[in-house]
């Protein structure tokens, strides 16, 4: 079976937990804050902040933003669970609105219109690794006084006018679970180029502590380890070669796809967390797929108001609705081989021919 992802964890990375082992500090310590650096300078932002998974990241940013009760967050449905979870966790409301014409990230033309008196935020998705359309959005925030925040836990370099993912808003989270373009097996980041925010969710994450025993406000524990973070060093110094291989097996799949299936547009500094496809025939070409022993995804089934936590918030959103029907993700990932990559071509075309 070929996987729809498989992590690349090799000689290095060992030998970097290894050390970190023989040095007996294996929670946060200088690992992290290393990897905080490194990953700062390759987002091109003045501050990172490493902490234990993506979620985490993301409700760090909605409190140090003051997001909280009463607020309202716009947001989009056709994403994973903690977009919007992280909206509530601070008792603010995730306002959804529509995907983009031809896309899969928020459309900018249906903000304005669902901007109240009580919207705090935008939150973008940048989806499947294509950067959202920042211009349009940012110009939006910044014309109605608005946080931006970027949901950038599938776009790890994604780069466009500029600028990378995670340096256009007020801040940036990140995810490195384990099948993201990398890793450090569990783990998160929030980016900004605000000092006060940054020290803010670093109090945040260390049970509201400003220094030992100095609990300043209530606080989580939500760091990383040193163990996490020596993975994450070695898996940065690769992401540039992964996301360039991504990107090369997206184009093979683009030559040899299109004349069967709606494929992704190679477009705003994609780096191809998912190649997704749309296809009027989705489950029965998933179906297919998996008698020829090729893997397959479907992110997303639902639109997250149609999950019973979030069915509050439902929502008028047909160009998502038709996503969570015909949207396939094929395996993309630097482990493929080039033999790999065309017996998954030839499942597909094997599906219509």
């Amino acid at each position: 079976m070929i996987s729809i992802a498989n992590p690349l964890i090799g000689a290095e990375e060992r030998a970097a937990v290894d050390k970190v082992l023989k040095s007996g500090i294996i929670a946060q310590g200088p690992e992290v804050a290393k990897f905080e650096e490194e990953f700062a300078e390759m987002c091109g932002v003045k501050y990172a902040v490493a902490t234990s998974n993506g979620t985490t990241a993301g409700h760090l940013v909605m409190i140090a933003n003051k997001i909280g009760p009463g607020d309202e967050v716009i947001t989009t449905p056709f994403t994973f669970f903690a977009t919007a979870s992280v909206v509530m966790m601070v008792g603010a409301k995730p306002i959804f609105i529509d995907v983009e014409k031809g896309g899969f990230c928020l459309d900018p033309e249906s903000i304005e219109s669902a901007i109240t008196e009580k919207t705090k935020a935008i939150h973008p998705v940048h989806l499947y690794g294509e950067l959202a359309d920042i211009p349009k959005i940012s110009k939006i925030a910044k014309d109605n006084n608005l946080v931006l925040i970027e949901d950038s836990a599938q776009a790890h370099c994604a780069e466009e006018w500029g600028g990378k993912a995670g340096s256009f808003g007020d801040a940036g989270w990140f995810s490195f679970y384990p099948t993201k373009n990398m890793t450090t097996s569990e783990g998160g980041m929030i980016t900004t180029n605000s000092k006060e925010l940054a020290d803010r969710c670093r109090i945040l994450r260390a049970h509201g502590m400003s220094a030992q025993y100095q609990h300043t406000e209530f606080g989580y524990n939500y760091r990383m380890t040193d163990i996490s973070a020596a993975i994450g060093r070695v898996q940065l110094k690769r992401l540039s070669g992964f996301n360039n291989r991504r990107r090369e097996v997206a184009m093979i799949y683009n030559e040899h796809l299109s004349p069967y299936v709606q494929v992704p547009k190679n477009r705003r500094g994609h780096v191809f967390h998912q190649y997704t496809i749309l296809s009027d025939n989705r489950d029965k070409l998933r179906k297919h797929l998996q008698d020829k022993e090729v893997g397959s995804g479907t992110y997303y089934p639902k639109l997250l108001f149609n999950y019973e936590p979030m069915s509050q918030y439902t929502a008028d959103c047909p160009r998502a609705q038709e996503l969570t029907n015909k949207a396939l993700s094929l395996p993309v990932h630097p482990a493929l081989t080039d033999k790999d990559i065309f017996t998954v071509i030839e499942a597909v075309k094997s599906f219509f021919d």
